[in-house]
């Protein structure tokens, strides 16, 4: 791997190394740069941790951020034409045992 510095202004005390570490291996990971287990290693966590810690920083683990699941949602529910309950199967007066 390989070292880079960054520079901070000193009115961002509350932000350490490790913070910096998380939010840049969040963001190569958010954009496809690195897998969960290399931007664990870059933010020096395990990969549970990195797993875990993630969606504290606004990146989903699954690649797909909150709002565009519940439109996916949303088109599904009106995709799907499910039959209501009153609709017939073809296979009333049928019993089946065991």
């Amino acid at each position: 791997m390989r070292t880079m510095t960054i520079e901070l202004p000193d009115h961002v005390s509350d932000v350490d190394e490790k913070e910096v570490r998380m939010i840049v291996a969040a963001k190569l990971f958010e954009q496809g740069k690195l897998s969960s287990g290399r931007a664990a290693e870059v933010a020096g966590i395990t990969k549970r941790e990195f797993i875990e810690t993630v969606g504290k920083y606004g990146v989903s683990i699954f690649g797909t951020q909150p709002d565009e699941l519940e439109q996916e949602l949303e088109n599904a529910r009106g995709a799907v034409n499910w039959p209501s309950i009153n609709q017939t199967t073809g296979n009333e007066g049928h019993v089946v045992s065991k």
